[in-house]
């Protein structure tokens, strides 16, 4: 498949502080790359980086297609604010903001879509509860609703995870697959190294001053997680000697 974005010799951080530096990599369609790292170390600056949201200190970030029109963007819960006064149908609708402007009313095959984005994330039975009544959980999936919606080629998603239980996880994550199937590219900030063994493509290990991306199977080594400060050499002999299945969040 196509490559999306390309990256090359990107440092990123702020004024008397690079966070790393050097860093080139291709996303491509079809691709799911996890970006893994101690906190601190650059992985949601990385994410507002890529919405052009923070500008890097140097390097370059070129799109070989022309740049998308939309980019699909979950943020982290700690960043919402469920007190606004809508609900779940309404947080979903919003994702297809661009194709209604700002006027145009929603028709019938724009319902069946949000309808459809609710099924799929399986919350439709709470189209009309607001938000500041939802769990984690429900707000998690409304917020999935929302990207499904935006219908974007590049999805970035930060810590898209957390305050969810496993089966929530489990759900979210065959939703992640089923957008790499449909040849979108993903992007997502991640905690629980299994779920990264298990559905992604490569991986963005950041810590230590260093950026390392490539497969999941080159990047996320015992020695690499150790060198990058991501694990103790303890955690690491434990964890890659336990089943994939079984591996903690960390």
């Amino acid at each position: 498949m196509g490559q999306i974005l390309e990256i090359r010799n990107l440092a990123l951080g702020y004024p008397g502080l690079t966070l790393f530096r050097g860093l080139s990599l291709d996303i491509a369609a079809g691709s799911t790359t996890a970006v893994l790292g101690a906190n601190g170390s650059g992985k949601s600056t990385f994410v507002k980086m890529l919405l052009g949201i923070t500008a890097p200190l140097a390097g370059r970030m070129s799109w070989p297609n022309g740049a998308p029109r939309e980019i699909g963007h979950l943020a982290q819960l700690t960043e919402f604010d469920r007190r606004f006064p809508i609900r779940v149908w309404d947080l979903a609708t919003m994702g297809a903001w661009k194709r209604l402007g700002l006027r145009r009313r929603l028709d019938a095959q724009m319902k069946s879509q949000v309808q459809a984005a609710l099924e799929t994330t399986g919350i439709a039975d709470i189209a009309y509860m607001p938000l500041h009544e939802l769990s984690g959980g429900q707000l998690q999936r409304a917020l999935f609703a929302r990207v499904i919606m935006q219908d974007a080629p590049l999805i970035l998603l930060d810590e898209p995870f957390a305050a969810v239980d496993q089966q929530t996880e489990a759900h979210l994550l065959t939703l992640i697959d089923r957008w790499r199937d449909e040849g979108r590219a993903v992007v997502l900030v991640v905690h629980d190294l299994s779920s990264v063994l298990d559905h992604c493509s490569h991986a963005l290990l950041l810590g230590n001053g260093e950026a390392t991306f490539g497969e999941v199977e080159t990047v996320l080594t015992p020695e690499r997680l150790v060198a990058q400060n991501y694990l103790s050499e303890s955690q690491a002999e434990w964890m890659f000697r336990s089943p994939r299945r079984e591996v903690a969040h960390v």
